[in-house]
């Protein structure tokens, strides 16, 4: 028999699961208003379409350009002296500052002379004896010469006086070649400076035993100073009739030069003087197909010091209505050029260019564009990623928004 159910226990049943279907019913709503948001915010993530890319133009520019070449450069003094001395000895001191300037003549170091001094006494010991036994010859010759005819005495006697006097004329000029080399030994005891320049740091110490091997130092001249540079074979033919009309000694090789010759220094500043050609040498390099030139500066100053790099730049010609863009604007891929020329209607478009030298931060373009086209300097990449993105228009051309391409300040002077 089933047991009956309190109406009690029934309402209380009841009334533990009305709460339940209310909170399903909650969360079913808010899943539902959470999808419908979702949604909402999908469709108001959709990207707008990219506007025309915003480039920097610039007009093409025409005009003369000179045209440089330019050359790695190494300096070198027109003489280095090196200071060997010419007798050996203990140096006792040193009588210049090393690096400091000298002058010709000036006392650079002292060698013990002791020894080669008593060379020299002993040299005009030498020589006096032989001039007094010289003397006594002589007056053996002086005596016996009337007597002789006389034929008081023997000719024969008269013949040995004379070949006497001969033998010790003979040795007082030995004694005296032998007394001036050992003064010429003396005065090697003190090392001078033959030229005037730069004397570099002393390689021997006092009390070093030196000889005519030892290099002591090295003065070399630096006024004026030169600079030696290697051009190629191909470039040297282009000036070799000029040369050639040098080398012959038709004109001078400084009257041959069209403009002077510029050093730029290692810390790439200009040196203030210009110099200009002084020699070619007599061979191309076999090994290396270069020739080497060199150019004199003036150095009053000392500024520019043997070994020292820098480059040496020179015109070569005149490049007459040359068309210029800045060589940022030129696209370079795998040896082909081209450029972004904007029409009329600031559409931009893709041209390929043939280009010559550079010409500061300019590069001169030789065929492919026109007098005042307008060319993108800066938003090539904006560019070309709109290409990419829409190549349809790639050949219609790609709108963009121009401003005017302005140099920087240090580029925009350069030449």
């Amino acid at each position: 028999m089933p047991t009956a159910v309190s109406p009690l226990l029934q309402e209380s049943s009841s009334g533990a699961a009305q709460p339940r279907r209310k909170m399903r019913l909650t969360a079913t709503l808010i899943l539902l208003a959470g999808l419908t948001l979702l949604a909402g915010c999908e469709r108001n993530e959709e990207k707008p379409k990219p506007g025309p890319p915003e480039v920097t133009v610039v007009d093409t520019l025409q005009q003369d350009v000179p045209i440089y070449d330019e050359y790695v450069a190494q300096l070198n003094g027109p003489v280095n002296a090196e200071i060997t001395p010419k007798v050996q000895g203990y140096l006792l001191r040193q009588n210049y500052q090393n690096g400091y300037f000298v002058k010709q003549g000036q006392l650079l170091f002292e060698l013990d002379p002791r020894q080669y001094q008593a060379a020299v006494d002993q040299a005009q010991a030498d020589l006096a004896q032989a001039k007094a036994n010289l003397a006594r010859v002589e007056a053996d010759v002086a005596r016996d010469t009337p007597l002789a005819a006389q034929s008081a005495i023997p000719q024969k006697q008269l013949d040995n006086d004379v070949a006497n006097q001969q033998s010790w004329e003979a040795e007082v000029k030995a004694k005296q070649a032998a007394l001036a080399n050992a003064e010429l030994n003396l005065g090697w005891t003190k090392v001078y400076s033959p030229i005037d320049g730069i004397a570099g740091v002393s390689n021997s110490q006092i009390g070093d035993l030196v000889g005519t091997g030892t290099k002591m130092a090295t003065v070399s001249q630096v006024n004026p100073i030169w600079a030696y540079f290697n051009i190629s074979e191909g470039r040297f033919l282009k000036v070799a009739p000029e040369i050639s009309s040098v080398i012959m000694g038709k004109v001078s090789l400084k009257s041959v030069n069209n403009s002077p010759i510029e050093y730029i220094q290692a810390n790439n500043d200009p040196y203030p003087q210009k110099g200009y050609f002084i020699y070619v040498n007599r061979q191309v390099g076999t090994a290396t197909g270069t020739i080497q030139m060199a150019a004199q500066f003036p150095n009053p100053d000392a500024i520019l010091r043997p070994g020292g790099f820098g480059r040496v730049r020179f015109q070569t010609s005149l490049s007459k209505g040359a068309l210029l863009v800045p060589q940022a604007s030129v696209i370079e891929v795998q040896s082909l050029y081209q450029v972004i020329v904007l029409n009329g209607e600031n559409k931009a478009m893709f041209r390929p260019v043939e280009v010559g030298e550079r010409v500061g931060t300019n590069w001169i373009i030789t065929k492919g564009l026109q007098p005042g086209e307008k060319v993108v300097v800066d938003g090539i990449l904006k560019v070309q990623q709109f290409a990419a993105a829409a190549p349809e228009l790639a050949k219609t051309g790609i709108p963009v928004v121009p401003k005017p391409y302005v140099a920087p300040a240090a580029a925009a002077g350069s030449n």
